[in-house]
């Protein structure tokens, strides 16, 4: 009798989250040379900036097609600005290689079209974090219209209209473009919010310097996310933080710390030190 059962079940490789790269691409070789070379790769978001390679670390992240999925980071977004002629570049902006490169336009199309959200394996991921009246199912929608207009031909439409701190508040009535940039500052930007989820942008520091009547993000009562485990970046004063639906990966490495990847099945953490700043 044959069988046409497979003689062995094939295993799933691991999916290890990194946080923010930022150009900081040697540092990310060195930590992956640490990994499994068929490791599934979550990057938090901010692939680029501030660090001395973004253009080697987008074409590199390109190059590994579907081991790499990347959600979108505020200076990720940032980039496309700056080569819309939308935003000014800062001072400390490391994007000029990839705004004169010959393939630049390719470059910033597969950026555009990378997601703001990703679920799973039982975990979402998200650059900055979720507003408090949102289900990981309601943010996956949310994140969707947004995804749907920067991969489509009114994108830099959108560009234009997306900065901003107002609205500061989630309401299922909101239209338009203060709808798409309520979702864009909630997953790329949050830190703080009030517990009826209004947000708060100036304060970037540890937990401690939250404003009166403010609460980081994920500490909002009754938060609708809650218990499904949620990997982010973006907040580098934070730093590591594991609690049982929650990991915080963003240690810094632009400034001088590490870069962290976590096997997101155990929650085993591997770090490098980080000497390109």
């Amino acid at each position: 009798m044959v069988s046409n059962f497979p003689s062995r079940i094939e295993s799933r490789p691991d999916t290890w989250a990194i946080g923010d790269v930022q150009g900081c691409l040697d540092s990310l070789l060195a930590l992956l040379s640490k990994l499994p070379s068929d490791a599934r790769l979550w990057l938090v978001g901010d692939l680029v900036n501030r660090g001395p390679r973004s253009l080697d670390a987008l074409r590199w992240a390109i190059d590994q097609g579907e081991r790499v999925v990347t959600v979108l980071g505020n200076h990720d977004l940032h980039l496309l600005a700056v080569a819309a002629g939308i935003r000014r570049a800062h001072r400390t902006d490391t994007l000029d290689d990839i705004l004169a490169a010959p393939d630049r336009d390719a470059l910033l199309d597969w950026v555009r079209t990378r997601p703001l959200a990703y679920f799973d394996d039982g975990w979402l991921m998200v650059h900055a974090g979720v507003l408090p009246q949102w289900s990981v199912e309601r943010t996956l929608e949310l994140a969707d219209e947004v995804h749907r207009m920067l991969s489509g031909p009114r994108w830099l439409d959108f560009l234009r209209e997306m900065y901003g701190n107002e609205p500061a508040q989630w309401s299922d009535s909101l239209r338009g473009n203060d709808r798409l940039r309520v979702i864009v500052n909630a997953l790329t930007r949050i830190r703080f919010c009030t517990p009826d989820g209004r947000m708060e942008f100036a304060a970037k520091e540890g937990i401690e310097t939250a404003p009166d009547g403010y609460v980081p993000w994920f500490e909002a009562p009754g938060r609708a996310s809650a218990g499904t485990p949620i990997v982010f970046g973006h907040w580098a004063a934070l730093g590591w933080l594991d609690r049982p639906d929650l990991l915080s990966i963003d240690t810094g490495c632009v400034w001088g710390r590490e870069l962290t990847a976590v096997r997101l099945r155990d929650r085993r953490a591997v770090r490098v030190g980080c000497a390109e700043r």
